[in-house]
């Protein structure tokens, strides 16, 4: 096996054949990526298997690159394996392209149901038999990551030695309607802290979205810039530097032009840049799927919204930006998502979810768990992880220290704190 040097890790490469279906062993195969991640020095020494589960859905693992400090953190203690989900990065991919050769919006949307946690984790348990010999290995799940982590612990908790999450503990029997409620309230909180801290962005904005309402402004691959496209940007303002990166956007907003005021193209690109969701389509087309358990979602964001009238473009007060809800207005102007409408029709109205979590077997975990919870987390409900921390005899590190972004932000200590608790040593931040 080739590997490789990079800044403390030594990094080898992996692929392995999964069932597309796990319920039918000798069908449809696809391809799932893996990279493993050592500690420079002693990458022959004898530890035990860390598996990343990454954020999403529909992101691929970290590509360490020394830019992120957690890997190396965490090789001191472990083999890491960066799995890339089903459907992510170089695992077989979902995207517009690959999903053209389906013949039917409806075989589009039967492959896409095999892209959830449950066959993430029936991915990992084959895996584990193959490259760890059997060996229960750990689990480090970031938001959706531990999201399929505690799936793991529902399906497999015989393949798990022991359970990092952060940022990611999900409620367990909640109906989506009932999570979008606190996620808008938690937007909503934050954009009067925005507003709050850039009161000049309030006009601006105002501005900004009454142009894009009367003027056809296009990106690059021909699609319009709406409003409430502009208002996606706001998926970014629960990490730390979300203010940030949001006002030194609109700052770019408008040039004078030939025609006077004009929206500036430097500020169209980074807009374009800063919306994840053509490149990614499984977060669009699974993101309310991540909740459907015996359900269907029924597009509950796009449902729920009308519950909050901050929201509405029109009101008196400041534009309200959006978080990372997604709806059904954005199979129609995101260029790569146009042709999968009718598949995620679909599926926002399939009904027949299975259950990704078994309440009764979490309720007897043995599997040491300790997670990190965000007091403030714009993503994942405080409340809710609280809840399941509980109910998994979890050590629950519930911090306002750090934002949703804390992993990859401050990863040596998030790592560091979280290991020391599993020993039940302190760790001084």
């Amino acid at each position: 096996m080739r590997r490789h040097p990079i800044q403390g890790l030594v990094l080898a490469e992996h692929e392995f054949t999964v069932p597309l279906d796990h319920g039918q062993p000798d069908g449809e195969t696809i391809t799932v990526f893996a990279r493993e991640a050592r500690a420079a020095g002693s990458e022959d020494a004898d530890k035990p298997w860390l598996v990343f589960l990454q954020g999403g859905p529909g992101s691929p693992a970290t590509r360490p690159t020394g830019l992120e400090t957690w890997p190396v953190r965490a090789a001191k203690d472990y083999h890491l394996l960066l799995l890339d989900q089903r459907g992510t990065g170089r695992s077989t991919p979902v995207m517009a392209q690959t999903l053209a050769r389906f013949g039917s919006p409806a075989a589009q949307a039967d492959y896409l149901k095999h892209f959830r946690a449950d066959s993430i984790v029936r991915d990992a348990e084959l895996i584990r038999a193959e490259l760890a010999g059997g060996e229960r290995w750990a689990l480090l799940g970031q938001s959706y990551g531990g999201f399929c982590t505690t799936t793991y612990l529902s399906l497999a908790p015989e393949g798990v030695r022991e359970a990092y999450v952060t940022g990611g503990l999900p409620p367990l029997d909640r109906p989506a309607d009932d999570i979008y409620r606190a996620t808008y309230r938690r937007v909503a909180d934050r954009n009067e802290r925005y507003y709050a801290r850039y009161p000049q962005d309030v006009d601006r904005v105002k501005e900004l979205v009454d142009m894009l309402g009367s003027e056809e402004v296009r990106f690059a691959d021909g699609t319009r810039l709406t409003p409430r496209r502009l208002l996606q940007v706001g998926s970014i303002l629960g990490m730390s530097y979300g203010f940030e990166k949001v006002h030194y956007l609109i700052e770019l907003a408008f040039v004078d032009g030939v025609q006077g005021r004009e929206v500036s193209s430097q500020f169209l690109r980074a807009v374009d840049q800063q919306l994840p969701f053509d490149p990614a389509p499984i977060y669009t087309l699974l993101h309310e799927a991540c909740y459907a358990q015996g359900e269907a979602t029924r597009w509950s964001a796009q449902r729920i919204l009308g519950e909050f009238p901050e929201f509405e473009l029109d009101g008196d007060g400041p534009v309200y930006f959006t978080g990372e809800m997604v709806y059904p207005w954005m199979l129609d102007e995101y260029h790569e998502l146009q042709p999968l409408k009718e598949a995620a029709e679909l599926l926002a109205e399939f009904e027949e979810w299975p259950r990704l979590y078994d309440p009764d077997r979490l309720a007897e975990n043995e599997v040491p768990v300790v997670a990190a919870v965000y007091e403030n987390d714009m993503y994942v409900e405080r409340e809710f992880s609280v809840e399941t921390a509980r109910v998994l005899g979890a050590k629950a590190w519930v911090t306002s220290q750090y934002e949703h972004d804390a992993l990859r932000s401050w990863g040596t200590e998030v790592v560091s704190k979280l290991f020391a608790m599993r020993r039940g040593e302190v760790y001084a931040l």
